[in-house]
């Protein structure tokens, strides 16, 4: 693999010296729940290029089970996404397409970007190939199409994973109409090894292999080893915008001929359509492990194999009036109605005499569900102008289990001079009054079962965020109170705090530029009120010290090197079964340096990093490095990977 690696690089190196200069293209994201457009940027940026590469550098804080494209959650609780309907999907969320990550483009001519990385060797190698094609069929119409495949075998016994990712879109940018939509589908299957089985394979070798320090990592004993978790999902998209305004024209003021006609839209017709269709799959073929590894057995002690299937439709109309088509519309608003249809599907309990080994069942759960659902909402934005610019969005709930929701979020950005710089100050906050997502409430499998009659989650979160150009700093800070908060306790099982919860947060972004020295630093501080329902690591950082210059006037390089830290705390525990990250109060986890030494480059439009990941390992910096109990980090490695933007 590494052979033809070095091959495709040389290739493309190539490609990239013959071709010449692509036009102004352009990328945008969409924002539920009208499809309206958000600034998005073609990703071939060169500057750590090589982070795509390190499985746990998605946060300073990430709590993974290790291996590249795994199960992970993040630690910075102001970027952890709230749990999904279909929670056991939340686990890999960071390496999936999403509606959130999906970007539409206009390349003017077509574009393919092809990227491919590798790193390990033959028995713990991980490999990740991307790639994204986008033409225009004209001005106004767009196809495309795009993958993302990782095989990563990881650095200990039955951990691998494997994950084909691939979207088809279209978009259409007409005056009067416009349409955006796409189709995407992915195939996950992960190894559970439950972790090793003793630590001391990590933090003190001579221990556990009779004064034999140098370890196989591929021979230590994991807790599990005939365990396997199957994702399956597939999600199509499609947002249809009819515009409804007025031509206007520009003449020549001295022949009245007419220069230009431009359309004026006004006011915009809304409906999107969104469906998505998931499906778990968790399998162990050892009853034996099975039944000794979780603590309860419900349904069978002969191992397991269940799946639990969930789809949604949900459909949305609504009306706009456009900001910014006279002097006097100074904002946009928009008012819809969204409708959506939920089914679940779960494992029966299909034991005619039940088995005095197993667990007794602690609650009936039915085998299928289906669920009705309306909100209606509204939404006033300002994105146009250099002083202020706002969005504020409010929905309720108004049917089925949504009767009752309140979700109201706000945004608002300003600028300002402060000495020879501008200065940018957003505030930001949302009050929120949910439901608990189903399958928090009703579940029922081999190894958990439950049926919970809980209250509506309520948040409050207020924040800011100021930078400073000029002296390249951004300070951010943010506090939340949640109350009816729901978490995995220390069994595995969803529990509900019914007090109010507070977590504090600040972060600061400082860099400092001297000509080609860079040294980029995020430190971040957070408090929860209860860290027994909530634990955080108070303190975590990411520093990124590197040199930048431009070789030969051709090849942009950026080396350095990289590392994240945080504090000790009880990390989550990780439940193979329900791919869920359960409260713990055994073991602590941090407190250890994890460094990367790098060298990104970029010729033309080729880009490509070599990478010697976790550089420190048993060298300094701590050999504790778990990011939770038993699942440690991947130890050294080399790693390179190469992207590519043709234009065809």
């Amino acid at each position: 693999m590494k052979q033809l690696l070095i091959i495709l690089l040389a290739s493309c190196s190539w490609c990239a010296l013959q071709s010449q200069t692509v036009e102004p293209s352009v990328a945008w994201g969409v924002d539920d729940p009208l499809g309206d457009h958000r600034e998005a940027t073609i990703d071939t940026l060169f500057e750590d290029f090589h982070r795509t590469a390190v499985p746990s550098l998605p946060s300073a804080a990430w709590a993974t089970t290790g291996n590249y494209g795994s199960a992970g959650q993040n630690q910075l609780f102001f970027e952890r996404p709230m749990t999904s309907e279909f929670f056991m999907e939340d686990a890999i969320a960071h390496w999936l397409h999403t509606t959130a990550s999906h970007r539409f483009y206009n390349t003017r001519i077509p574009m393919t970007l092809l990227g491919h990385a590798t790193g390990g060797d033959k028995y713990s190698n991980q490999d990740r190939t991307r790639g994204v094609f986008s033409g225009n069929v004209n001005r106004r119409l767009q196809i495309g199409a795009g993958l993302d495949y990782i095989y990563s075998k990881g650095s200990y016994d039955h951990q691998a994973d494997k994950n084909f990712d691939w979207h088809g879109m279209a978009s259409y940018m007409g005056d009067r109409y416009e349409l955006q939509t796409f189709f995407s589908h992915y195939s996950y299957t992960t190894l559970e090894n439950g972790g090793i089985t003793d630590d001391r394979y990590i933090t003190d070798p001579a221990a556990v292999q009779g004064g034999v320090t140098r370890v196989d990592n591929k021979s230590i004993t994991t807790r599990l080893n005939a365990a396997q978790n199957s994702l399956e999902s597939s999600h199509l998209y499609v947002n249809q915008r009819y515009k409804v305004g007025f031509y206007r024209t520009q003449r020549d003021s001295v022949t009245d001929s007419i220069v230009s006609r431009t359309y004026v839209p006004v006011t915009s017709f809304v409906w999107t359509l969104d469906f998505k269709n998931n499906s778990h799959r968790f399998v162990n073929e050892n009853g034996t492990e099975d039944a000794s590894y979780f603590p309860a057995t419900y349904l069978t002690a002969d191992g397991t194999d269940e799946r639990t299937r969930a789809w949604r439709l949900r459909n949305t109309l609504g009306v706009a009036l456009l900001e910014g088509f006279n002097r006097y519309a100074k904002f946009g608003f928009s008012v819809y109605g969204t409708h959506e249809v939920r089914r679940f599907t779960q494992v029966a309990d299909t034991v005619a005499e039940r088995d005095a080994s197993l667990t007794p069942l602690p609650a009936a759960v039915p085998a299928s569900t289906t669920q009705n659902l309306l909100w209606v909402g509204g939404r006033l934005t300002k994105q146009r102008g250099a002083l202020l610019r706002y969005s504020a969005q409010a929905q309720v709930g108004v049917l089925g289990d949504a009767a009752g929701e309140l979700d109201i979020t706000g945004d608002l950005t300003t600028r300002f001079r402060l000495g020879r710089d501008s200065v940018s100050l957003r505030a930001y906050g949302y009050l929120k009054n949910l439901a608990v997502p189903y399958l928090l409430r009703n579940f029922v499998s081999n190894h958990a079962v439950w049926s919970n009659d809980f209250g509506k989650i309520k948040r409050v979160r207020v924040g800011g965020e100021l930078t400073i150009p000029h002296t390249w700093t951004r300070v951010g800070v943010g506090y939340e109170t949640l109350k009816n908060h729901v978490y995995f306790d220390t069994l595995g099982v969803p529990a509900q705090r019914t007090s109010p919860l507070h977590v504090l947060s600040a972060t600061l972004h400082q860099d400092l530029h001297v000509r080609a020295l860079n040294w980029e630093n995020a430190v971040t501080l957070q408090t929860s009120s209860d860290n027994d329902v909530l634990p955080l690591p108070k303190l975590a950082i990411y520093s990124n010290l590197y040199l930048k210059v431009l070789i030969a006037r051709v090849l942009h390089l950026q080396f350095g090197v990289d590392a994240n830290y945080y504090t000790k705390y009880y990390a989550p525990a990780y439940n193979p079964a329900t791919m869920t990250f359960r409260n713990q109060h055994d073991t602590e986890c941090g407190n250890f340096l994890m460094m990367n030494i790098y060298a990104n480059f970029k010729l033309k439009r080729a880009r490509f990093y070599v990478a010697y990941t976790h550089a420190n390992a048993k060298l300094f910096g701590g050999d504790n490095y778990f990011a939770i109990p038993h699942y440690p980090l991947n130890p050294r490695r080399f790693q390179i990977g190469v992207s590519v933007d043709f234009a065809n």
